[in-house]
């Protein structure tokens, strides 16, 4: 018993077993309000699924002067917060076809977490939005997915079965939800847009908790 308690209390503990809820992180940056509001309809997906709970994170700009705390909105990410979620629902906006360099930072700095395998077998999908309409969009959706892979993450993405996909003319794609925002990052979310987000959160949420489950 004395060595199943040592061999246990290095594991990472896992909040599903306690209570029941999957808790699913949506990791995001914004610059221009875009990838917020995404962020917001795909954490509205994730709880639509019964036993599934959002947890909203952002990643600091990188600025000298930047605040410790938000001054509104999420919080900053931590490196618990990816240790302690059951999925992982990762957002930013494309630069040059890559993600933005405040996220490509805080995944610089996870280290740890991939040395241990903390994120190995979870499930998670990514999103984006762009400035111009052939900006982007499917790069750096696939560069985001990168990172995630090395970690052992399982990538969900959006099947054709949503019809959306066929429909949308501006963002989604079978590799991730998107938005085509413009140059200005003035463009509201379509329709079809709004209902990808909120199809690839419920549909990370109900694959996160079959996984929990088994």
């Amino acid at each position: 018993m004395a060595a199943q308690n040592s061999r246990d209390a290095g594991k990472a503990i896992d909040p599903f077993y306690h209570t029941g809820v999957a808790d699913l992180l949506v990791l995001y940056y914004s610059s221009g309000g875009s990838l917020r509001r995404m962020a917001d309809l795909v954490a509205e997906g994730i709880e639509r699924v019964p036993g599934a709970q959002a947890r909203l994170r952002t990643v600091s700009r990188l600025l000298r002067n930047d605040p410790s705390i938000p001054e509104s909105g999420a919080p900053y990410a931590e490196l618990g917060d990816l240790e302690e979620c059951a999925g992982l629902a990762l957002g930013s906006p494309t630069r040059f076809g890559n993600m933005a360099a405040p996220m490509k930072y805080f995944w610089d700095g996870t280290g740890l977490l991939w040395q241990r395998g903390a994120l190995a077998g979870k499930p998670a999908c990514v999103f984006t939005s762009t400035g111009a309409l052939h900006g982007g969009q499917e790069s750096t959706l696939l560069s985001m997915m990168l990172p995630l892979l090395h970690h052992g993450m399982l990538i969900v993405g959006l099947p054709y079965t949503q019809p959306e996909l066929n429909a949308t003319r501006t963002g989604g794609t079978p590799y991730g939800a998107s938005h085509f925002a413009g140059v200005a990052d003035d463009q509201a979310i379509t329709d079809a847009e709004r209902a990808l987000c909120i199809a690839q959160g419920r549909r990370l949420a109900e694959i996160a908790l079959k996984l929990c489950r088994a």
